[in-house]
């Protein structure tokens, strides 16, 4: 019985990531975003439960991918999708700009390569190389909350902001399959730069709550830049 356990919560990670699609589709992005928060709360203890019950296999393992793209990949891409064609659609936009929205799902797309990729490159044991998805989600969930409520967006002069939108999807497509080390949060001890990741958190997420994983991220990204000599 308990080698089903982690996979259970591994659908449960996809069943709460296809959730936070409907509820983008419906354009409650808080919804969405609360699901995929719950996604990852189940995506960690999949990893922790398959570790400590001892219970790894090849279905879980290509589950999990599978799970984490949705939940990850083409929930955040569909948030993004669906308040750039609100934005679209307000501007009564045609032609080439009409298009623009659908760029989102290259979040998507990339996502699924970078889930690959970290499936078979042994490298990524005890850190990441290249920005692991279930940042760029929670990025990506924080960067549209944050966009909804710019009332700007829905009327005429939204175009630069649309753009900064495709050029961020295309920069953080680019990331996730970067050759960038970044440092994993599940390896408490032996890295410097975890302490001063956490202490830069707290008054992030006590200022922007939802919001705050815009800056949290990009705080990630940069001090996964800083070389450290690792403890023993």
């Amino acid at each position: 019985m308990k080698r089903h356990i982690p996979n259970t919560l591994t659908c449960l990670n996809l069943f709460s990531g296809c959730l936070s699609v409907v509820m983008a589709f419906n354009h409650d992005y808080r919804a969405a975003f609360g699901f995929i928060l719950l996604s990852a709360l189940f995506d960690f203890f999949d990893g922790l439960a398959a570790r400590a019950l001892n219970a790894h296999s090849p279905i879980g393992k290509d589950l999990d991918s599978l799970a984490d793209d949705v939940s990850f990949g083409v929930a955040p891409a569909s948030m993004l999708f669906c308040l750039l064609v609100q934005i679209a659609e307000a501007n009564g936009w045609s032609g080439a700009r009409a298009l623009l929205p659908y760029v989102a799902f290259v979040i998507a797309v990339f996502s699924a390569l970078r889930l690959a990729k970290f499936n078979n490159d042994t490298r990524q044991t005890t850190s990441f190389i290249g920005l692991p998805v279930p940042a760029n989600a929670l990025f990506w969930a924080s960067y549209v909350l944050m966009l909804q409520d710019v009332p700007e967006l829905l009327q005429q002069g939204a175009f630069p902001l649309v753009l900064l939108s495709v050029a961020l999807a295309l920069l953080f497509s680019w990331l996730l399959v970067s050759e960038i080390p970044m440092f994993s949060l599940k390896k408490l001890k032996g890295d410097r730069r975890i302490p001063f990741f956490f202490i830069g958190c707290l008054p992030l997420l006590a200022l922007f709550t939802m919001k705050a994983f815009v800056p949290i991220i990009i705080w990630y990204i940069l001090l996964s830049l800083v070389r450290t000599k690792q403890k023993a």
